[in-house]
Formats: C-alpha cells, sequence, structure tokens
C-alpha cells in the first residue's frame, strides 16, 4: 500500500482535513448544526471510497452514521467501529494554532480530533478504498460511526439493538486507543469501564461576608475537600464500601506478562513533569492504569474565582468525579455504591446531592482470537517488531455494549501516542503513525480469516 499512499497523500490528508475543520463538539449544544454537517461529510466520504451505501441515521442524540460493502455473502464481514465527535478544546488560549484549522508541524497534524478519533477512523476508509480498487478485498466491511463517544454514547446501543441484522459481522475493528511507542506496537486487549458523577454541596442559601460567618457556618467548599479527602486512603485505596467486591485479582504470572512491555518510569516522569508518580500501594505504573480501578476529581469548583480578592463563604460547591472501572466491575452498581457512599459521609451542616453522567463496562479479548493474531502479523510486518498485548487505562464504554448486543468481540488496533495529547491542547497526529495506521489495516484484511 505504500505506494497507493505516495500517489494519493495530498489527497488523503486534504479529505481528512475536511472533517477535522468541522468543530463537532458532541457535548454543545451550540454545535448540534456541526454534528450533522460532519455525520454527513462522512457519508459522502464513506460513498467515495467504494461503498454500496451510506446513510446517516438519528437517534435520540447526534446522528449514526452507517455504510457498507457487501462483496458477497459468505465472505467474513468486518463492522469498523469509530466516533466522529471531538472534545471541547478548552482552555483555548494554550493552543498554538486553531484547534479547527488543521496544521502540519515537525510531522504531525495539529487539530482537534486529529487522532481522537477522525485520524483514526479515517485510515479504515483510505485502506477499505485500496483495499477494493486493487482487487484485493476478500470480506464484506460495514462502517458504524457515532456522535455521542466523547458524551458516553447514550443513543447507540438502543440504535445498535435495533438494527441488530444490519450490523451483523464477525469482529468489531476499532481504531481509537494508543500503542506503548513507535519502536514498540502493541495491541489493546482489554479496556476499563467509566462511572462518572457530579457531587453539589450546598451551605447557607446565599454567599456570606466571610468576615461576620466565617468559623460559625459550614463552608460547602471545605466541607466538599474533606468529602473528596476521604475517598481514597494513604494506600490509594478507594474507601467507598464494596468498591472491590467485583474485581478480578490477575496471578502472578499474568501479572508477570503485562510486565514485559517496556516501561521507563524515568521517561514517564520527564515526560509529564512530574517529580514522582502516585497510585495504589502494591501495584507498578502501568498495573495502575491497565489492571486497577481508580477514582480521580475531574473539575472542582465554588465561591469567588475572578481577578482580585472577595472575602466571601460560598452557598455551594461542586466537583465532578470519574471512576475508571476494571472487567467484572459493573458501572451501575458502583454508580450507586458511590451516590451512597457520599450521602452517609455527608455532615448535618450541607445538603448534598448527586447528579449522575454517562458510564460504562470494561471488557477483555482473547489473544488466541484469529483477528487478534492477523492484527499482530500485520503489525508486525509494517513495524518490523512482534506487538505487545497490552491493557488500556481509558474506556469506550459503547464497545461493551455493541459486544453484548452483536455477540462478537471488539478488535483495538489503535495507532495513537502519548505524545498526541488527546482531550488537551494542541492534540496532534504523528503523519508516520497515520501513514503505517493504513498499511497495517490493510495488511490485516488479508491475513484475518474468521
Amino acid at each position: 500500500m505504500k505506494e497507493y499512499i505516495e500517489a494519493n497523500r495530498e489527497r488523503f490528508l486534504e479529505e481528512l482535513f475536511s472533517l477535522l475543520r468541522i468543530p463537532s463538539v458532541s457535548s454543545s449544544e451550540e454545535h448540534r448544526p456541526d454534528m450533522q454537517r460532519c455525520a454527513s461529510r462522512l457519508a459522502e466520504l464513506i460513498r467515495e471510497a467504494g461503498a454500496d451505501e451510506a446513510a446517516v441515521y438519528p437517534t435520540e442524540g447526534h446522528p449514526v452514521v452507517f455504510g457498507q460493502k457487501i462483496l458477497d455473502p459468505s465472505y467474513s464481514t468486518v463492522l469498523v467501529y469509530g466516533h466522529y465527535d471531538v472534545q471541547p478544546v478548552d482552555p483555548i488560549e494554550l493552543w498554538h494554532s486553531a484547534p479547527f484549522e488543521p496544521e502540519i508541524r515537525d510531522g504531525a497534524i495539529y487539530a482537534r480530533g486529529a487522532n481522537d478519533d477522525k485520524g483514526q477512523l479515517f485510515m479504515h476508509l483510505k485502506a477499505f478504498e485500496y483495499l477494493l480498487r486493487s482487487g484485493k478485498l476478500r470480506h464484506n466491511v460495514k462502517f458504524i460511526f457515532e456522535g455521542e463517544e466523547e458524551i458516553g454514547s447514550p443513543s447507540l446501543a438502543a440504535w445498535a439493538g435495533t438494527h441488530k441484522s444490519l450490523l451483523k459481522a464477525d469482529i468489531i475493528l476499532v481504531s481509537d486507543t494508543t500503542m506503548i511507542s513507535e519502536q514498540v506496537p502493541s495491541i489493546n486487549c482489554g479496556m476499563r469501564g467509566l462511572s462518572y458523577l457530579e457531587i453539589k454541596v450546598t451551605g447557607p442559601d446565599k454567599d456570606l461576608h466571610s468576615g461576620h460567618y466565617g468559623g460559625a457556618v459550614a463552608n460547602p467548599v471545605n466541607v466538599l475537600c474533606d468529602m473528596i479527602s476521604s475517598l481514597i486512603d494513604e494506600d490509594g485505596h478507594i474507601t467507598v464500601k464494596g468498591f472491590y467486591d467485583d474485581v478480578v485479582e490477575l496471578s502472578r504470572e499474568d501479572r508477570d506478562k503485562l510486565a514485559r512491555a517496556p516501561f521507563d518510569l524515568e521517561e514517564y516522569k520527564k515526560f509529564l513533569n512530574i517529580g514522582e508518580v502516585k497510585g495504589e500501594k502494591g501495584y507498578s505504573t502501568l498495573e495502575r492504569t491497565g489492571i486497577r480501578p481508580c477514582l480521580d476529581v475531574n473539575g472542582i469548583w465554588g465561591g469567588y474565582t475572578g481577578e482580585g480578592a472577595k472575602t466571601v463563604l460560598p452557598s455551594e460547591a461542586h466537583a465532578k468525579i470519574s471512576m475508571r472501572l476494571v472487567p467484572n466491575q459493573d458501572s451501575e452498581k458502583i454508580t450507586e455504591l458511590f451516590e451512597k457512599h457520599i450521602m452517609s459521609i455527608a455532615p448535618a451542616c450541607v445538603k448534598v446531592e448527586v447528579k449522575r453522567y454517562h458510564g460504562g463496562n470494561g471488557f477483555l479479548i482473547p489473544i488466541s482470537s484469529p483477528a487478534y493474531k492477523a492484527a499482530s502479523e500485520a503489525m508486525a510486518e509494517v513495524y518490523g517488531v512482534e506487538p505487545v498485548p497490552s491493557r488500556g487505562g481509558g474506556s469506550i464504554p459503547v464497545l461493551a455494549d455493541l459486544q453484548q448486543i452483536l455477540g462478537i468481540d471488539p478488535l483495538l488496533m489503535g495507532f495513537g501516542l502519548e505524545r498526541d495529547t488527546i482531550h488537551s491542547p494542541n492534540e496532534s497526529y504523528l503523519l508516520s503513525q497515520f501513514f503505517r495506521g493504513m498499511e497495517s489495516i490493510a495488511l490485516f484484511y488479508q491475513k484475518f480469516e474468521s
């Protein structure tokens, strides 16, 4: 495929840039028209790549894009999943270039969605296009691209259940993850689940003068901080009762296998500009982000945060909390346990409310499957080294739903790198990974037999 990439390089980039220029931020109501526009453009690109059909389907939320090429009903069918929605760009002032005006700098594409997930899903369209035009395609291919992954995919499971026959396939092929490095490729064989909530603590019914009332009335910010600090003990253990009940402890043998993945702790700390790592006692950094659950505050606010001083005792305080869950933990159960725990530790001097956001379960896939072996052989041929099986710390909750609804496993061939800083300012995607991803995906099809 190298020659095809070289001959079509500029066209590929311009087509991708046409997607990246659309601000498809699913969490923002003002971008709802952009979501529709991006879905329509994606359907157009699917048709141009050679699909028999591609259409935009409405859902309760943002639309789903579905397309397919059926060569022969007797062939194996690959269902390609991806998402066209992106994260908000805040804080905008930290971007070195406009987030929706893609630029190529230092061998990388810079734009929101360059990696996550427009750049990665686009590789599948071009690998499909190459195989079809060269006469090498020996599979039926279906594409399902959603517009709500970044907000928890609230509509896709219901849509997939209704269109189960349309989505019938042998494997779900996904590129929405990272690999260890360019020198050490990896394939994710599992991902964590997610539970996401917001806590609201209310004290007095109005902001108060901190001189007149300070020391006599509970400060909601202080109370919230105390509650949050009690959620994790000094050993990094989450204190929510029942939180670990369903966590399966990996055997020493399995932990040793995962430990074979190359990892330089000093380089890790240098990359993040931190002096030391911190986490659950008794586990390595890779284990903490792959095989263990965690709890984090994603945002906290209350009172006066503007310029200068304002001596106020705030009426309210808020925090957003995410919990990354390991396979076998149920997101709904964990959410209920957390809410019950927070209410149980709330002091009588304040009122506490918990708002539930999105969540989903984690999953594991066997590394002995034909699809995994085909992906491993394809990436080994492109990168010159056999990829390492790994466990992803992030979450794509809807994949567990699709796995259950369709009865087939996902395969995560991700080509992103940690340097790409997805979800942060200056998101990027190396051109070398972009093109090697296309090569690897094309080779996967040629090696995969279900």
